[in-house]
């Protein structure tokens, strides 16, 4: 057995080493490098996926790290995307990360192409310019956000996000560490399956929350689509 090939021994048991190569030719955005983007960082960036682009202009904050697990005590100050970047390779020897820190409305003027544009924002009017952005290039993204104890998962393709959501620039309230790990746990699922060739649903919502006595609870939407 050659060495990537041990390397993802576990996976490649789910699909073969076909499939498996394969992800090695497929790039990868993910648009912030916060709480979500921290997970997806993770969970994604060890998975075999040649080439990753990291873009987020901010900095760590001591306040950041209780919820976004790439960062440690000591970061703060240093770019997200780039502590993010030195983490995904240094747990992966076989994929390919490039850090931008800047506005997503800078990078998209880059006209770089990719298989699959992630969101790990946490704001609306970015979300609405990655939905514009995709919707004129004809390009496949996950959208997903938190809040408390809830949060929204989404594959977009036909259906646009300004049809579904108010664009604002309403901040969000407090948020919980593991309910970020969870929703970029489903993100992440997605962006895999897709990947990988395998069958996902797109333009449904999902919706994910706890009720006031912890129950959880799981609801889909299928979304207009053009």
């Amino acid at each position: 057995m050659s060495e990537i090939h041990e390397f993802f021994n576990r996976q490649i048991k789910l699909w073969g080493e076909e499939t498996q190569d394969s992800l090695q030719n497929k790039k990868v955005a993910i648009i912030g490098s916060g709480g979500l983007g921290c997970s997806l960082g993770i969970a994604l960036g060890a998975s075999g996926i040649g080439e990753f682009t990291l873009v987020d202009f901010d900095e760590v904050g001591v306040h950041n790290i209780h919820r976004q697990i790439g960062f440690k005590v000591g970061d703060d100050g240093k770019y997200k995307a780039d502590v993010l970047k030195e983490l995904m390779e240094s747990r992966c020897p076989y994929t390919k990360v490039t850090a931008y820190k800047e506005s997503f409305q800078d990078f998209a003027k880059r006209g770089l192409e990719f298989d699959l544009i992630i969101d790990a924002t946490d704001n609306l009017p970015t979300r609405a310019a990655i939905n514009e952005y995709c919707i004129s290039k004809n390009q496949p993204w996950i959208y997903g956000s938190v809040e408390e104890f809830h949060g929204q998962v989404c594959f977009f393709e036909k259906a646009s996000y300004e049809a579904v959501f108010q664009i604002n620039d309403r901040k969000p309230n407090g948020i919980a560490c593991p309910i970020v790990m969870h929703i970029a746990s489903l993100q992440a699922n997605l962006a895999i399956r897709y990947l990988a060739g395998l069958t996902v649903k797109k333009d449904i919502l999902y919706y994910l929350s706890f009720d006031n006595d912890g129950v959880l609870q799981n609801q889909k939407f299928n979304l207009p689509t053009k």
